[in-house]
This record gives C-alpha cells, structure tokens and sequence, in this order.
C-alpha cells in the first residue's frame, strides 16, 4: 500500500505557521519553551505527533484557539514525530532560530503565513511528511519598481534601517 495525500492549512489572519520534524516526545515542552522566551507576548498553539507508544497528538501553548488549530492540524497530518505551530504577536523570523536550536528538532519543512499544502504518503508502517507546497507559484521576475516597493516595504515594517 502506497497512497499520496494532500493536507491543506489555512492560515488564520494575523497568524504564520511553522511546520518541522522533531524526535521525542519531550519536544512539545522545549517547543513551548523556545517560544515564550524568544517574543515577548508571543500567542501561540503547538501540535506535536507522537509515533511510538500511544501515538497521541500532544498539544501545549498560551492561546486556546491557535492550540487547539495546531492539535486538529497535527492530526490530520498524523506523521512521524512532526510539529506544527501556529503564532500570533510574533513572525517565524523571530523564534526559528530559537526552534532550531531545540535538541529534539531536526527539520523545517515551512515558516510562512501563506495557505499551506503538505504532501504525504501513508505505506502500511504510518505516514510521511514528503513536502510542502508554500503559497502560490512565481508570476514573473522583479522590476526595478518591485525592487524600490520591496525595500521601501522592509524599511516601512522596521526590518531594514531607513
């Protein structure tokens, strides 16, 4: 049995997404942690399969609507020892390298505030997470006007110095 399966992920306005793979089940813990000590009043939710043992979607975060979309996601999703965090009150440019530097976690499959696809395949043994599909495709190549509407953006939202 081999079987590819699409998952689709709205994101909620004002909210970005991060999907990655982890390895033990002390990774829903380390990930609330991360979080809350990279951005001050950070809001999310945090859905974490386990695939030993009793197999559960464990959840933890500081807001009951964005982790109670990451446990449902984490389930629909059901593969390996994956993540998927919902943010509110914080970009993932804030917190991945706080993500990344968790022990447990291996992999980002996605950090973005686009809808979402994730592609799996289910065999007999359980599912896998193959890739992601992040946004749409790639309409055309950059003006000098996209360039200057870019920059001006980055400089407008604090990213870039003036």
């Amino acid at each position: 049995m081999l079987e590819f399966k699409t998952v689709k992920i709205e994101v909620p306005t004002d909210c970005n997404v991060i999907l990655g793979m982890a390895h033990f089940i002390k990774t829903v813990e380390d990930l609330y942690e991360a979080l809350v000590n990279a951005v001050p009043n950070i809001k999310f939710g945090i859905g974490f399969c386990e695939s030993s043992g009793p197999c559960l979607v464990r959840q933890e975060g500081n807001d009951s609507e964005l982790r109670c979309l990451a446990s449902e996601k984490a389930f629909e999703i059901a593969c390996g020892h994956s993540f998927i965090v919902f943010l509110r009150n914080a970009y993932p440019i804030n917190v991945l390298d706080k993500i990344k530097k968790v022990p447990e976690v291996c992999t980002i499959y996605a950090a973005t505030a686009n809808p979402l696809e994730v592609i799996v395949i289910e065999t007999e043994q359980g599912r896998g997470i193959l890739g992601v599909v992040d946004g749409l495709s790639s309409k055309g190549i950059e003006t000098e006007e996209d360039t200057r509407a870019r920059k001006e953006f980055l400089r407008k939202i604090g990213y870039k110095l003036g």
